[in-house]
């Protein structure tokens, strides 16, 4: 019986020949740096998105991502400090204000996970000092083309940058020190041999590995859900295809079965004939286990050796190596991890850090508060300054040392107490003798010094005991009485309304933003100029909009806040400032009642229930002679402020600034897209006043929880 044959496209027999090819089921890339043509910004990566693919690989692979947690935390340690804090205690404030820890946290994240971070430089209006310095999310910027000299001047900012279309305008920000406009954009990259515009991560070397151990979890997953299949090997029986066919063939098979997301799919064919029918063989791997536990294991080894881990103990992780069960061996990888890795990073920080502050003529020995045990760090007093055991350890050594008189501080000059004394608000200077040598102490006398009460209780004048004047300490409340809360909330709930139709919401912000109010509307809103508008302008009429200031009753009243010609209104409502509570106080849960009903407070009508002298009748806050939580007030001297401290001590809940704008007379400006995005306008002011920095953070978030200051 004669076997069949094929003829080619002459009509000759052809010989029977089997052919097969190797499909490359995935390749990994080196990240590329392009100038593109037209287009004023560089790509970082092919797609442009080489930012997202550090990320999937800090979100895939478990290693990596330990690593990376791990060393960002030991970079920021407990937040910064310096040596030199307390001979320079205005100073060392400022730093605290603009280089807040959260923002000092992230930036410290960035520069570990991206290889890089980026800092948004506020400035003053007259650009005399740096108002504001905020983290800026790395992934959403691309440097600019680099100018004749060489330089750097700007970034261009896009939220999703893998969506860009052509017709898109990023948002230029200058770089740090090159414009005169109040917002710029300060970046942070170590210097790497052969890179520009952008410095790859540190780890450079074991993202395969760490892609390869996203895979290996992956594929095992996946075999589990779809049920656990061996490797094929596929034939084609009926005559070997042409190149470009069997690029094809090979190019779909690859779409549709590699990969560990296809891990045990099954392939289900259709064929005219069982002569052509497509042979599919299983290649058995009878070790296949053993062939995967290597691979992880290796990835794990490989990705701890590309982040300079000295011993996975250090990072929370398990090994079998002798640094896992010797305390000295612990120690000592502390140490050379502490130096070689987490140090360079600090110093790096560090040197930008006090480049802004010297902008603002500050001058501090700043230094990162170590997260090492205190046994963990070499120091040896009789070679080391405190300045350098301070930095080390994180311990002033030397306030162990100085005399302490009744737990209060003595000095060794007098001029020195003296200067003290101005800082607490009190004059003068008293000596004590304690082994016949003289100390000097601020103030007076020592009294002085000392707190009326105890803690948890607060000073009410005096009163008589024993024949003594004494003072009268009463105990601290914590939170309103049942008969303020019903005093504060009369007040607040007669005052509450929603805004008129005539108005519509544009934003809302928090007040611990440092938002300016007219900055901010006029950036987000703009007025429509219609042909009568302007003849108004021209003759010096009043505009429409001017007579339009709304009444009480339909919730569109005048506040100071508003725009004198109508034409935005701000109101405040009551939020959730944290996780939600499900124990809020009766006086947050009425608020938060009221809030999500859409009703909202003029600044003015908050001042009223904390300022005013209020007392309840007929279920309406009353101005008379009461007011409202004497026993809790921060001074005696002051009323208890709503604005600041809300519920209380320990209160989760906030005040947030709402923008409405005038529908007849306004138009959204083609600002709020990119402000919404950056959530920074390019000005700068003032806070607002009454203590509304704190208004817009929870007192559960404060210093002090909100508490009586000790």
């Amino acid at each position: 019986m004669k076997k069949n044959r094929k003829r080619d496209n002459l009509g000759r027999f052809t010989k029977n020949r089997s052919e097969f090819s190797f499909v490359n089921l995935a390749t990994y890339t080196s990240p590329e740096i392009v100038e593109v043509k037209n287009k004023e910004w560089v790509k970082y990566g092919i797609d442009n998105n080489y930012f997202q693919f550090l990320i999937d690989r800090y979100n895939g692979s478990p290693t990596n991502n330990a690593c990376i947690n791990g060393i960002s935390q030991q970079i920021y340690g407990k937040g910064l400090n310096a040596t030199d804090a307390s001979d320079k205690p205005m100073e060392y404030a400022q730093m605290i204000t603009l280089l807040k820890p959260e923002m000092v946290q992230k930036i410290c994240y960035d520069l570990k996970l991206m290889g890089q971070a980026a800092i948004q430089i506020i400035y003053s209006k007259d650009r005399n000092r740096i108002a504001q310095c905020e983290h800026f999310p790395i992934e959403t910027l691309r440097a600019e083309k680099a100018d004749d000299k060489g330089d750097i001047n700007g970034y261009y900012y896009f939220n999703d940058w893998t969506k860009i279309k052509p017709s898109d305008k990023p948002l230029r920000i200058p770089a740090y020190g090159t414009s005169n406009e109040n917002i710029e954009i300060y970046y942070i990259k170590p210097y790497k041999a052969g890179f520009y515009y952008y410095s790859p991560v540190d780890y450079q070397g074991g993202l395969q590995y760490c892609e390869l151990e996203e895979e290996i979890s992956n594929y095992h997953l996946n075999n589990i859900m779809n049920g656990l299949a061996p490797s094929m090997l596929i034939n084609f029986n009926n005559g070997t295809p042409n190149q470009e066919q069997r690029e094809l063939i090979e190019q779909r098979i690859a779409q549709k079965f590699s990969g560990s997301s296809n891990a045990g799919k099954f392939i289900l064919a259709f064929n005219d004939n069982k002569d052509s029918q497509a042979e599919i063989t299983p290649v058995q791997l009878s070790d296949a286990h053993n062939q995967y536990q290597f691979l992880s294991d290796e990835s794990t080894k490989k990705i701890l050796v590309a982040h300079r881990v000295v011993s996975p103990m250090l990072l929370g992780i398990k090994d079998n190596s002798g640094l896992g069960n010797n305390a000295d061996e612990i120690k000592t990888a502390s140490l050379l991890m502490d130096n070689t890795v987490i140090r360079p990073f600090q110093e790096l920080l560090i040197g930008c850090f006090d480049k802004l502050l010297a902008y603002n003529d500050i001058a501090l020995n700043l230094y990162f508060i170590t997260l090492q045990p205190l046994e963990f760090t070499e120091v040896d007093p009789t070679i080391q300054d405190e300045e350098t055991i301070e930095e080390e350890t994180g311990v002033k050594l030397s306030e162990e040392e100085l005399k302490m008189i009744d737990g209060k501080r003595a000095y060794e000059t007098k001029e020195e107490a003296e200067k003290v004394a101005k800082e607490k608000g009190c004059n003068g200077s008293h000596e004590h003798e304690v082994n016949g040598e003289i100390w000097y102490m601020p103030c007076i006398n020592h009294e002085t010094l000392k707190s009326p009460c105890w803690d948890g209780y607060i000073k009410r004048g005096t009163k008589i005991k024993d024949g003594k004047e004494v003072n009268n300490c009463v105990k601290a409340k914590q939170e309103l009485s049942e008969d303020e809360v019903e005093v504060v909330l009369g007040s607040l709930a007669s005052s509450a309304t929603k805004m008129d139709e005539k108005y519509v919401f544009v934003d809302e912000v928090g007040e611990d933003e440092k938002v300016n109010n007219e900055d901010w509307a006029n950036y987000l809103i703009k007025e429509k100029k219609s042909t009568l508008s302007k003849i108004r302008d021209v003759l010096g009429l009043k505009s429409a909009s001017e007579d339009n200031v709304g009444s009480v009753n339909d919730g569109s009243a005048f506040s100071s806040l508003d725009s004198k010609n109508g034409l935005y209104k701000i109101r405040y409502k009551y939020a959730e400032g944290m996780e939600k509570s499900d124990n809020s106080r009766p006086f947050c849960t009425e608020m938060m009642r009221l809030s999500n009903s859409g009703l909202v407070w003029r600044l003015e009508d908050i001042d009223n229930a904390s300022f005013g002298k209020l007392v309840v009748e007929n279920g309406k806050g009353i101005r008379k002679d009461q007011k409202v939580n004497i026993d809790f007030r921060h001074k005696p001297d002051l009323p208890y402020n709503i604005f600041e401290l809300k519920g209380g001590i320990y209160c989760r809940h906030k005040w947030v600034k709402v923008l409405y704008r005038l529908v007849s007379n306004t138009e959204v400006s083609e600002n709020l897209d990119n402000y919404k995005k950056v959530r920074s306008i390019p000005k700068y002011a003032q806070k607002n006043p009454r203590g509304s920095k704190k208004a817009g953070i929870a007192t559960d978030e404060q210093k002090g929880k909100g508490a009586y200051p000790k």
